[in-house]
């Protein structure tokens, strides 16, 4: 007995040692995407994790679980919830069931251009939408990019509404999408991203929309025929943490996620704007036949009853109006 307390107290004593100068092993943060590993998402979660060890002397890393291999994005929300998955990036949308607000972002032509769009989410109203998650067990770390979305199919070219009647469209389960492509005549069917590309090649969907990046990682391309560039709306994407495990981190540590998560999002941000153009040019290679210029006019007037709609059903008219001062500010 005395031989293990003594042994128990020298590697207790060892352990106080070593954490007093920083050597303890890394505390590795299991982060779930749905994306493929080429997309974005993930090359920017290994800059994340570079930044991350370096402000924490590698106390913190990450391990990335991509092509939804934890889950589509409701199992990798609750995982996060739950405490079993650490950290998830998930399309706003997505969040949306417990913060229906999100759902605003959502909403077709929201965002003049895409920095109204990133001065709305860096800014307060951003912020505010985080902060909301807390409490459902999550925190909110940084809006990462999921970008324009713009519609594929197999029927026809989209080049006006009515292009849109009849057709089976999968979308997110947003209710701001849902509503947008009622009022364009379609048959919204919400999916999630794992099951799409199956859908698409068995027929079970007609047509999707997504960001180009996300269009061109997922392969969908390959079981579409028509890409229409309409950017109807801007799609953002959330990397929220476990809060419990967040709040057990010294604050030292807190800051570092925080910030490490927001040098990221700025990276990748980077990648999706850089890439686009040379994506569509692949697209175009690889037989794809792409409207490149879409009248958004139209468009914007069949769904303009859906602001109305949303803010009936859940507020934020506050929202909209501060979404709406930031439209033209520098």
């Amino acid at each position: 007995m005395k031989l293990k307390n003594g042994l128990f107290a020298s590697l207790l004593a060892v352990g106080l040692i070593a954490g007093a100068v920083g050597t303890v092993s890394a505390d590795t943060l299991r982060f779930a995407s749905e994306a493929p590993r080429t997309d974005t998402q993930s090359i920017a979660g290994q800059r994340f994790n570079e930044l991350l060890k370096a402000k924490t002397n590698g106390a913190l890393d990450i391990k990335i679980f991509a092509d939804s291999s934890l889950g589509a994005f409701q199992a990798a929300i609750a995982g996060v919830r739950g405490g079993t998955i650490d950290m998830a990036i998930s399309g706003s949308a997505n969040y949306g069931g417990m913060v229906p607000l999100l759902g605003i972002f959502d909403i077709p032509f929201m965002f003049k251009d895409t920095a109204h769009a990133y001065r709305v989410l860096d800014g307060k109203v951003g912020q505010d939408m985080l902060d909301k998650l807390d409490a459902f067990g999550m925190k909110g770390l940084a809006f990462w990019d999921n970008g324009w979305r713009n519609m594929t199919n197999n029927l026809r070219p989209i080049t006006k509404p009515d292009d849109l009647k009849g057709m089976k469209m999968r979308t997110t389960g947003s209710p701001a999408h849902i509503e947008a492509f009622k009022l364009l005549g379609s048959n919204p069917v919400p999916m999630p991203l794992a099951e799409l590309y199956t859908a698409l090649e068995m027929k079970t969907v007609d047509a999707q929309e997504h960001p180009i990046g996300v269009l061109w990682s997922a392969k969908l391309y390959e079981v579409q025929k028509h890409l229409s560039l309409t950017n109807h709306a801007y799609s953002a994407l959330i990397l929220a943490m476990n809060k419990a495990k967040y709040d057990a981190l010294p604050p030292a540590h807190q800051k570092a996620l925080v910030e490490a998560a927001r040098e990221a999002g700025q990276y990748q941000r980077q990648l999706n704007n850089d890439g686009t153009a040379k994506i569509v040019a692949d697209l175009k290679k690889a037989g794809l036949q792409v409207v490149d210029k879409v009248d958004g006019g139209p468009f914007l007037e069949a769904t303009k009853p859906g602001r109305e709609t949303f803010v009936a059903k859940f507020g934020g008219a506050d929202v909209i109006k501060a979404i709406d001062a930031a439209r033209d500010a520098k």
